[in-house]
């Protein structure tokens, strides 16, 4: 049986794109896909990548192929180098990290979520998780990305699959979702600052602060921990329970560890102006309070403290809780940056909406991998050179039959 895969080096010329557009697209998917192996799999990149940007609805695979090629094989060739290829991301984001930053600094690194509901249990990764932004528990898979703020756009650089127990301590799932051996399973603040440190390895040197929400992760403490001992100022919305030490009363073995949201009533409220992720302002109340986290090390006794904040409600009740670091940064300002989280998930649903994020039909571990940094790349570009969706893209190029170690090669990657 002969199967349709990667494609030859040359192209026809009758699938040249436009030059008015091309080259600021083809510079773009040239530095980002700098890193492919092979000139067939930069193309196929390059086509998905066209694909995402002009089909109109669900971007399905079979969708994108039509979108930008009229040959029979292109569904397939399209489907092997999303699931098949064995191609790295890693420096694929790294360029796209790269390109971002040259249209302006990050002013905050933001955390976000996407949540990707699926149908039965053989996608990697799937699992039953309680989603707090709908409060429905969903069959999905869960994805951590790391966003730079640019400009007030959000665009995503960095992703991260959450994959439960199971799917790492189970052979016969590790297998079936081809996930590296060298992944396992790892907790939200894990991951969150797994992110982070990718992010400083990756990046200049930035003061960008870390925002996220982890109000529903019982130990955001860790996080916050090592994001402090990393030297990075943080926002970070906090569960209610978290354990904090109120300054200035003392007992006999010093002050006592209180919940957050139980101590947050000790605080000053201000009436402050806040700058909303999409540039509004408006007034809030809010209340805070100066804080220490228990838990620092042996002769850290002059740790510097925190502000603990939230918005009060008109009945009167604390909204969500943030912790900060930035305690030398007016109340206003470190409110204004917890209002990044908005911007973050309206990226994710603008992603899911026009992008193609639900959109994904395979099941493997590099599949996911590989669809979530092609969706990420198209989204950013889109967003950051704010260039309307063109008439002519590159489009796939002439069909290619594999030879059998070609089959063998991709089959076993």
């Amino acid at each position: 049986m002969v199967v349709p895969c990667a494609p030859p080096t040359s192209t026809p010329a009758s699938e040249v794109p436009d030059p008015q557009f091309a080259s600021p697209f083809s510079d773009f998917t040239d530095q980002v896909f700098q890193h492919l192996r092979r000139s067939d799999q930069r193309r196929w990149a390059g086509a998905y990548l066209a694909g995402l940007l002009i089909t109109p609805g669900k971007k399905s695979v079979r969708r994108l192929a039509g979108a930008v090629s009229a040959s029979p094989t292109a569904v397939q060739s399209l489907r092997q180098f999303v699931s098949l290829s064995p191609w790295d991301w890693e420096p694929v984001m790294d360029q796209l990290t790269r390109w971002a930053e040259g249209h302006g600094p990050a002013t905050t690194w933001a955390i976000g979520r996407a949540v990707l509901p699926k149908r039965g249990d053989r996608s990697v990764g799937v699992h039953r998780y309680f989603d707090p932004g709908t409060g429905r528990t969903l069959n999905c898979q869960l994805g951590l990305g790391a966003f730079l703020c640019i400009g007030g756009l959000q665009v995503p650089v960095e992703w991260r699959l959450l994959l439960p127990a199971p799917w790492t301590e189970d052979p016969q799932l590790r297998r079936r979702a081809r996930i590296p051996e060298e992944v396992r399973h790892r907790p939200l603040w894990a991951q969150a600052l797994d992110l982070v440190d990718t992010l400083e390895a990756r990046t200049a040197p930035t003061p960008a602060p870390v925002v996220a929400d982890m109000s529903d992760d019982p130990d955001t403490a860790l996080l916050l921990r090592g994001l402090s001992q990393r030297a990075r100022d943080f926002v970070v919305a906090v569960p209610p329970h978290l354990k904090v030490l109120p300054i200035g009363e003392r007992t006999a073995n010093g002050p006592e560890p209180v919940s957050a949201r139980a101590h947050i009533s000790q605080g000053n409220t201000d009436t402050v102006e806040v700058t909303t992720a999409d540039g509004r302002k408006q007034e809030l109340p809010v209340q805070s309070v100066l804080v220490r986290l228990p838990g620092a090390r042996p002769g850290a006794t002059q740790e510097y403290p925190y502000r603990l904040f939230t918005e009060v409600l008109p009945d009167g009740r604390p909204a969500t809780l943030w912790i900060t670091s930035l305690t030398h940064r007016r109340l206003d300002n470190v409110a204004s940056l917890a209002t990044n989280r908005h911007g973050t998930t309206a990226a994710v649903a603008s992603m899911e909406r026009h992008f193609g994020l639900l959109d994904f039909e395979g099941r493997s571990f590099p599949g996911w991998y590989h669809h979530m940094t092609l969706v990420s790349a198209a989204y950013t570009y889109q967003r950051l050179t704010h260039r309307p969706v063109p008439r002519h893209l590159p489009c796939c190029p002439a069909p290619h039959v594999c030879t059998a170690p070609e089959r063998l090669h991709m089959a076993g990657h």
